[in-house]
Parts: structure tokens; sequence; C-alpha cells
């Protein structure tokens, strides 16, 4: 019956000893520029704007263009978790995904450079930025630009002003679901394209707009996806008009999903096999096409995803967390996050990092596998479907990114069954929070280690939710019509009534009885 009624279809400049940088604290906007002396030149600094006089003619990124000046800040690509000696690197210019060996790169940043300024320089500077619509600071990636594309010029940025999500407290799923006081969501899915991917996005379509501009041959950007990912890639490739092509597996993703890539221009394959199977055949085109590689192998994304680490500590006015819980398919995030935490924790802004959990559906759970055999040995999966479509991976490119996050923050990793997660999902879905079913992962991933005691109910957690609930309205439609065969546990179907007064009142009567407070 329910199916039936929703049915159709910011740059730093060079201290002294004995100085110390006043934080931005107004609108007001300017650029400082780097230099390697040791002191400080006041006559380096450009002249300061107010926001509320621009030319008629102006838009922001004319003003930021105007107030422009370089900064000493770099990042260049690195093999993955490469020995102390190892000379190998690359420009993030190069058109690269892995290194001379195989293995996966990572970006990284000069933090020498970096560590010229003490993590409260660094607090103020990007708290400074946080609500503004400076170019292009107001978006939460771009507002750590320092730390995430230091040399890419602000004209290339592609943005719709992504990250900023927010992080609510779930009050009364915490108390009555698993006994917490101080358990927080942070909702990455209330992003552009209603998932967290457009975090990554921004950073690697703005290095491809880049790339096409200094004349590199790349005709489009490309990538395989169980749905986020392309919706993602196809909406900033058509802000920036940039072609961009999809390969997803034929059936396996919700019509919201499938429609964001369609709408965007972006050329859609819909293809006869799985998520992995999409994944090997992007990888063989890319290698013959002068296509750009989106998927998370590429780790330009995950400069951007690790943003959302940085903005919790933010929005926890710079307090550490004990426990951040983030659902894992291709296991990119869970690094991302990792990565995130440790760069203000090296760099002064914090004292330590948070555990890390990680949550996958028991239908796609190679990392729980290897995890529950003591990091033994490793074995993909044939990922079985699951409502948690943009995990349903079992041969994640991630996973040496992954074990490294989890062995380096005490990390831990949990699974979920089909049944535990949609009902985790209908749970808190009933405190209004209108949740995805990866959400759904994380959720029953904290039910169970809050029952093993592992986390304490005073111990101050989030959980990362990754897309937007409403992606999701049809196996949400499903669980509550009593579509899904043993599933339903806290399943709120409509109920059908007659059209006259006696029969409605005898509903509200029953339904306003059961939910009055019981007194003793």
């Amino acid at each position: 019956m329910l199916s039936s009624l929703l049915s159709p279809s910011f740059c730093p400049f060079t201290l002294n000893t004995h100085s110390k940088p006043k934080p931005f604290s107004s609108p007001t906007t300017f650029t400082v520029t780097c230099t390697s002396s040791s002191t400080f030149d006041p006559s380096s600094l450009p002249p300061i704007t107010n926001n509320h006089h621009h030319r008629t003619t102006d838009n922001i990124k004319d003003e930021a263009r105007r107030h422009r000046t370089s900064d000493n800040f770099s990042a260049k690509y690195v093999p993955f978790n490469a020995p102390l000696d190892s000379t190998e690197s690359y420009s993030l210019d190069d058109i690269v995904y892995r290194s001379r060996s195989g293995g996966l790169l990572d970006v990284h940043h000069d933090m020498d450079a970096l560590k010229k300024f003490d993590g409260a320089y660094w607090r103020s500077l990007f708290d400074s930025r946080v609500g503004k619509t400076t170019w292009p600071y107001g978006s939460g990636v771009w507002s750590k630009k320092e730390w995430v594309l230091p040399e890419i010029d602000p004209d290339d940025i592609v943005s719709a002003f992504e990250g900023n999500s927010n992080l609510f407290w779930a009050e009364r799923f915490g108390k009555q679901f698993v006994g917490m006081n101080d358990l927080w969501v942070k909702h990455c899915g209330i992003s552009h394209t209603g998932s967290f991917k457009d975090l990554g996005m921004t950073v690697l379509v703005s290095q491809v707009n880049r790339l096409r501009k200094l004349g590199r041959p790349v005709v489009g950007v490309g990538c395989a996806s169980t749905g986020d990912t392309s919706a993602a890639l196809s909406a900033y490739c058509a802000s920036a008009g940039i072609p961009s092509i999809v390969f997803l597996p034929a059936n396996k993703i919700s019509t919201a999903q499938l429609v964001q890539p369609i709408a965007n221009g972006a050329l859609v394959l819909s293809i006869d096999t799985d998520f992995d199977g999409c994944m090997k055949l992007i990888r063989e085109i890319t290698a013959e096409l002068p296509i750009y590689l989106a998927n998370s192998l590429n780790s330009l994304r995950l400069e951007g995803q690790k943003t959302a680490a940085i903005e919790i500590l933010q929005q926890f006015d710079w307090e550490v967390p004990d426990w951040v819980i983030i659902p894992g398919g291709n296991l990119g995030n869970i690094y991302a996050f990792y990565k995130g935490f440790k760069m203000c924790k090296d760099l002064g802004l914090v004292d330590r990092i948070p555990r890390l959990v990680c949550a996958q559906a028991a239908n796609a759970n190679p990392l729980y596998l290897y995890y529950k055999s003591g990091w033994q040995e490793f074995k993909a999966v044939k990922a079985n479907s699951t409502f948690a479509s943009a995990i349903q991976i079992g041969d994640p490119v991630s996973i040496d990114r992954a074990v490294f996050a989890l062995q380096n923050s005490n990390g831990i990793v949990e699974e979920a069954t089909e049944e535990e997660l949609m009902d985790a999902m209908a749970q808190a879905d009933s405190t209004g929070m209108f949740i995805c079913p990866h959400t759904g992962v994380a959720l029953t991933a904290l039910i169970k280690l809050r029952n093993s005691g592992v986390i304490g109910p005073s111990e101050r957690t989030v959980v990362v939710s990754t897309a937007h609930g409403l992606k999701f309205t049809q196996s949400k439609t499903d669980y509550h019509s009593g579509d899904i065969p043993g599933m339903g546990r806290f399943a709120n179907p409509p109920v059908s009534v007659k059209a006259d007064f006696g029969s409605v009142m005898d509903e509200l009567k029953d339904y306003l009885e059961s939910k009055a407070p019981k007194y003793k």
C-alpha cells in the first residue's frame, strides 16, 4: 500500500619567534604572502577590502583575483606508506594513479612549510572562513585549501560551496536505543548531490579543470559507481563544462541515484555486471583513452574527504571525540578521515586522534573478515546484494589505506546484517533522522559496540552519515509496507480508514491511547 502512495516515477605568512598572527574575526577578506624570511614584512600585506563594497561589475571570483598572492605551500604524489628513503614522487599535474610498483599513491603535503605556523594559527584561520561567501573559502573543503590543493589557482576551482555539513546531537536515538548522552551524527549527505562524495569530487574536478587549461590531454572524466560517485562527478563536471562518463551496474542502484548523472548530462553506461566489474572496465578504458579516472583509487578525492574530519573538530570547538564510526565499501573514506585527524594532530591543532570504527555490510565484508583474522590474510569476496548499495564492494581498492588507518587509530571493524541495518535505519528514522541504509550499517556497529561495552555510555561518539535518506525511498517504502520477507520489526505502514467520522475517531483513539504517558 505504501508503495502505491509513493510511486511515479583561505595563505599564511612567516612570523618571527616573538609574534603571533591575530585570527581573522570579521567578514573582511585579504590574503597574506608567504615568504621564506624568518621575519614578517608588513608591506607584503595587500590592502584590506571590505566585502560589503564590491564594484557592481565584480563577482566573487573577480574580488578574489584582485587580492591574490602566491604562497610557498606545496603537495605531490608519493607511493602510499612509502619507506623514508623512497625518492619516488610525482607532480599533482601528472596523470598518474599508481606507483611504479603498482601500489596506491598518496598526496603528501610539505609539512615543514605548514609547521611554520602553530596550531592556534590554523584553528583561527579555518574558523574565520566558516559561513563566508569569499571565493573559494565559502566551501568547507576549500576553506582548508592550504591543506588540500595549495597550488591550484582559485580560478580553476569548481565548487558548489560543499561541506560545512550538519553535526547534530542525536539526543533521542542516543538515549532511547543505545543509552548514550553524547551521540552525534555528522550528516555528510546534506550536500550538493546528497552524499559525502561531493567533498572529494570538487577537488578532483578542479584539478582536471586545471589540467585542461594547461593543455593536458584530458577529454573527459570517468568513474565506476554504485550511485553517489556518479552523481557527484556528473554535477561538478557539468558545472565546469567537462564531459563525464559513468559506468553503472545495471539494476543495482536506486532511481534517485540513477537520475542525477542522467540529468547532469553524463554519458551513462548501464553494464550487466556488479561494481567490481565496472571498476575493472573503467580502469582498462582509462588506460587506453584520455579519460581521467575519478574513482577513489585516485588519491585527490581523499584530500577533499578528509576535510569532514577537520570540520568535526571545528564543530566541537577543537575538542576530539572518543569514537568516529564510518561506513566502508571501497574504503577510501576511513583513510580520509584518519588523514584529516592526523594532520590536525601533527600540526598542533589537537593533541590526539579519535578511535575509528569501519562498519561494513555483512553481504560485502572483506575488511571485516580480514580484521577478524587478525590481519593475517586479505581475501576479496563476491559482494552479495545489500540495501547499503554504495558499499556493495567485495574487492575494495583502498584496502591497504583502510588497514593503515585502523591500525594507527586503535580501530575496530564491525558488520551489519541486512535485517540489522534496516532495523537500525528504521529506529533512527523514528527519531527524525531519515538516514540512508549505509548509516544504518554504522548505527548497527554502534549498537553492537555499546552492547559489548566497548563504547562507554558517556564517550563522545560521532556516526558519519554518508548519504541523504531521500536517495533510498524505495527500500524504506518496502520495509514499512512489509514487502521485504523477514523484515519490518519497526514498520509503520499507513492505515486504511473509511471516509467517515466514526472510523477516523476509532483509529485516533486507539493511536492516542497507545501513545499516552504511562503513570504509576
